[in-house]
């Protein structure tokens, strides 16, 4: 485990100094509204979304599951599928996590090394990376478990919702 306070061990005390300086505050803002992003955001007050009613959220679908026509063989892969990814984007994000913090440490330094934060910050991307595209697999597995009609409902109900 990285420690990133070497100087005296305790990191608990080093994240509070780094997230109570301006520079971190920003940085951990930045850093959740990434890791927070999945595609969907909101835009003037309405849903935006970055895949055009191509593909759709579990909580979409579940939330019209009677109106699709969802049977019992599809909600348990729709939840299966779900409980996988969720797994796998926890541990991509407690690595984009990590990797925040080590920049975070590094911009507390006098001077900042630049090539090391550069470093850390391509590996914060990273995981970032690999949480948006573990979001995305799972959107297209949920979509590949439904129906020609359901996906065309789902559109239906998108185009709607976009007016």
């Amino acid at each position: 485990m990285n420690r990133i306070d070497k100087g005296n061990g305790n990191a608990s005390a080093a994240a509070g100094r780094i997230a109570g300086s301006r520079a971190g505050r920003w940085l951990c803002g930045i850093a959740v509204l990434l890791a927070a992003g999945s595609g969907w955001t909101q835009d003037a007050g309405r849903d935006r979304d970055v895949f055009k009613g191509k593909l759709f959220p579990p909580n979409v679908i579940l939330e019209q599951q009677d109106r699709l026509g969802i049977d019992k063989e599809q909600y348990t892969a729709i939840r299966a599928a779900v409980v996988e990814a969720q797994g796998d984007i926890a541990a991509h994000e407690w690595d984009l996590r990590t990797a925040y913090q080590n920049v975070l440490a590094e911009l507390d330094k006098v001077p900042i090394d630049q090539e090391r934060v550069l470093k850390l910050v391509g590996q914060a991307l990273e995981a970032e990376n690999a949480v948006k595209k573990r979001q995305v697999a799972m959107l297209i597995e949920l979509r590949n478990l439904l129906s020609e009609r359901q996906i065309e409902q789902l559109r239906e109900s998108h185009a709607q919702a976009q007016r």
